[in-house]
């Protein structure tokens, strides 16, 4: 799926570009979007999921005002865990790839559970 955001002004840093910082809160915020448009429940409180690992590699800096389309896939499933990756491009041109991992844990607690079902089956198209 994509979503489009705007650079804001206080997203940037001396530089004049985005702040380093701030990729990975675009991709956390725009998760929880993701995760709303695959209507998989996430929200009904059976689930829940923790980032265990986050990375980042930078192709270009994003600037202000600049439109930043930012197109979100789960590429890895595994039994407690999944990947989420994230492509963000100006006007078709790279500027960052993210990758996150989720492990699903019963809610209010940190124990780990297995990827619901109606996850898998949302990403597949059968949802």
């Amino acid at each position: 799926m994509r979503y489009s955001l705007d650079v804001r002004y206080s997203e940037c840093d001396m530089q004049q570009v985005v702040h380093n910082s701030v990729y990975l809160r675009w991709c956390d915020d725009l998760a929880d979007n993701f995760f709303r448009d695959l209507a998989v429940g996430l929200e009904s409180g059976s689930w829940d999921i923790m980032v265990k690992a986050a990375s980042i590699t930078w192709s270009a800096p994003a600037r202000l005002r600049d439109t930043v389309d930012i197109d979100i896939e789960i590429s890895r499933f595994g039994n407690t865990s999944f990947d989420v990756t994230y492509l963000g491009t100006r006007g078709g041109e790279p500027l960052f790839e993210a990758t996150m991992v989720y492990v699903c844990v019963v809610p209010g607690t940190l124990e780990t559970a297995p990827v619901p079902q109606g996850l898998r089956d949302a990403v597949a198209g059968d949802g």
